[in-house]
């Protein structure tokens, strides 16, 4: 592609339009399999610590296997491990983005002038959402009643969690048992109880609290899952567990938005 003036691309892969893979998350787990730590890769790329962490944590929440396994260490440093799975989508992203970079450069160059309007062609559609969770999983299981529709997810290791959506939506979305999803979910309707709490019907999500970021008022708490993915809560600051505490996450069944590709 030319350098000077010429058609540019960008590569964003997107799962369902949510999940954002780009230049800047793959060079983060590029590095990260360098250094073998996520504290190293992020100030080898100028990132905060706390970026990178949730580059990280988002890359394994959307993918069906996690990217990258990291043990305890914070800001101070830990081990960090690309996965095969990672490695694949390394694979992948650098195969793709070589290939639409040869396509773009025999596109400009049989164009007659380069401001044809072609350009527009890739900018990218994608949706973008406020919500703080988005969990990757199947659907494992729907219940239709007569408004409503109850949709069970697995998102892995035994990990569900359950929607309750209109019949029309679930329509809409055209899901099906098996079929892949997106769970969404904003971090101020996970609410945080111990491992004691009683059960009220609703989703319950139990694992530990990986990070923890405190404002004046409300804190931002990383619940660490199986399968490899994370929930992320906000919560008054007065109340926030600490790291490594054992919590339970509850979550409404009609606070789960779901979004299929």
């Amino acid at each position: 592609m030319s350098d000077d003036g010429g058609l540019t691309a960008s590569l964003i892969l997107r799962r369902g339009g949510l999940a954002r893979v780009g230049q800047e998350r793959v060079a983060l787990i590029e590095a990260i399999e360098r250094l073998g730590s996520i504290s190293a890769a992020a100030k080898q790329l100028g990132l905060s610590y706390k970026g990178a962490w949730d580059g990280v944590q988002a890359l394994n929440n959307l993918f069906d296997a996690p990217l990258v396994a990291a043990n305890a260490g914070g800001k101070a440093g830990g081990a960090a491990v690309v996965t095969p799975r990672g490695q694949a989508v390394i694979r992948a992203f650098r195969g793709v983005e070589r290939e639409i970079g040869a396509a773009l450069s025999r596109l400009e160059a049989g164009l007659e002038t380069p401001n044809t309007g072609v350009g527009d062609l890739f900018w990218s559609l994608g949706l973008r959402t406020s919500a703080r969770n988005a969990l990757r999983g199947t659907v494992a299981a729907i219940e239709d009643g007569e408004v409503t529709a109850r949709v069970a997810i697995d998102l892995g290791d035994g990990v569900e969690i359950v929607s309750i959506i209109t019949r029309r939506s679930r329509e809409e979305l055209d899901l099906a048992v098996g079929k892949p999803v997106i769970a969404l979910i904003k971090s101020s309707f996970v609410v945080l109880a111990g491992q004691d709490a009683p059960e009220d019907g609703g989703n319950r999500l139990a694992g530990t609290v990986a990070d923890r970021e405190d404002g004046r008022e409300v804190s931002e708490i990383t619940l660490s899952l199986s399968a490899g993915k994370t929930l992320v809560a906000t919560v008054p600051a007065s109340a926030a567990p600490g790291v490594g505490d054992r919590v339970v996450a509850a979550v409404a069944p009609s606070n789960v938005i779901l979004a299929v590709e």
